[in-house]
């Protein structure tokens, strides 16, 4: 089985409903709580408050701020029983530790089952692979609607 995402992986991972292109929360708490309120709403979070916890367990562990702009906050958690993405971007920008000082203004969510680690390190090395490029993040930024965000995303990753 080979570790690429594909398309069809990426329409099941990150569907429109749970990409967001309102200003969220400024405060990454708050904005964790936004990103998993989008997969709360989809359908795709059996338990909020144990995803949540999961969420803010692994903050507590180590940074999601990963530079240039970006966080992912990410956990395997029982909440979920399959994987999600979710998007939101910020102009104001969100303190998301990064080790280059920068506020994130493009915070992607994962949440995966507990038994998924393998998929999980997949969908969060894809990403982070593709969001490297300066052109990608510029088009996320530049998105006027979701389908854009979702094309965008396809084809830097797939």
């Amino acid at each position: 089985m080979s570790d690429a995402i594909s398309q069809t992986d990426i329409d099941e991972l990150i569907p429109a409903s749970h990409i967001s292109l309102s200003e969220p929360p400024a405060e990454k708490d708050a904005c964790i709580e936004h990103l998993l309120d989008l997969l709360v709403d989809a359908g795709r979070v059996d338990d909020r408050e144990a995803a949540l916890d999961a969420l803010l367990a692994r903050e507590a562990e180590t940074t999601t701020g990963v530079g240039m702009g970006i966080g992912i906050p990410h956990a395997k958690t029982d909440a979920v029983s399959r994987p999600s993405l979710a998007f939101v971007r910020s102009e104001e920008g969100i303190d998301f530790g990064s080790m280059d000082d920068e506020p994130a203004t493009l915070i992607f969510m994962i949440l995966v089952p507990e038994s998924g680690g393998e998929e999980h390190l997949n969908i969060l090395s894809s990403l982070s692979r593709a969001l490297m490029h300066d052109e990608v993040r510029e088009r996320l930024h530049e998105a006027d609607d979701e389908r854009a965000v979702q094309e965008t995303l396809r084809e830097a990753i797939a």
